[in-house]
């Protein structure tokens, strides 16, 4: 079945974009009080919600664990091809964070579970030269993250959420969370990792969002 059309011939992904590239360019959300020091909870901008508000490209894959597969390339000295099985056999560790929106909204106490960022690096072992991940999901969605901020100790790639397995609308099987970056680069329905030594913007970033995304800079576009 094709997308339903506006009377102008645009789709729902369409307009999206155009939203999304608007709000970069009039800098929609930017209070222009960002600043590393001090971490307040809230990041400038924000506004708590106890919902979790589903946002995507308008495809959201359906992929049973079993079909899943994750693999990882590029400056690495192990590249990998997990099964799901394969993923659940790795050590399983439980990490509280807080999430925050490039839309403005930001959620407390999120209780995860999953493989955590820096045993998924051992596994791996990154070569001196990679700089950069690019993560890439099932939907085609593609993002780029700054190999220091994935290694941080509270980014977890995840299966379950408030202990109960990620959804479908959510990202599940499994996805990526760097909860001290705005969301957007915590790529959902994971499927593939490169390691890079150059940065390759992801469909965000080449709309005008920002490379690294730190919410208590409002960093929220290039």
């Amino acid at each position: 079945m094709s997308e339903p059309k506006n009377p102008d011939g645009s789709s729902p992904l369409d307009r999206l974009i155009r939203r999304k590239e608007e709000a970069a360019k009039t800098g929609r959300h930017w209070t222009g009080g960002g600043d590393a020091r001090p971490r307040r909870r809230l990041p400038p901008g924000q506004h708590k919600t106890i919902k979790w508000p589903v946002l995507d490209l308008g495809n959201q894959p359906n992929i049973a664990p079993k079909d899943w597969t994750f693999s990882v390339a590029g400056h690495v000295t192990h590249p990998i091809k997990w099964t799901w099985n394969d993923f659940m056999a790795q050590p399983q560790e439980t990490v509280t964070s807080d999430i925050h929106c490039v839309t403005a909204w930001s959620r407390f106490d999120n209780l995860w579970q999953g493989v955590s960022a820096r045993h998924f690096l051992d596994v791996v072992k990154p070569k001196p030269t990679a700089k950069f991940l690019i993560f890439h999901g099932y939907d085609g969605y593609t993002t780029n993250v700054p190999i220091e901020h994935f290694a941080a100790s509270d980014t977890i790639v995840v299966h379950s959420w408030n202990g109960a397995p990620l959804t479908r609308e959510h990202g599940g099987p499994v996805r990526v969370v760097i909860p001290h970056l705005y969301f957007w680069k915590s790529t959902k329905w994971l499927k593939y990792v490169l390691f890079n030594d150059n940065e390759v913007p992801g469909y965000w970033e080449v709309r005008g969002y920002n490379a690294v995304g730190d919410p208590w800079r409002e960093e929220r576009y290039g």
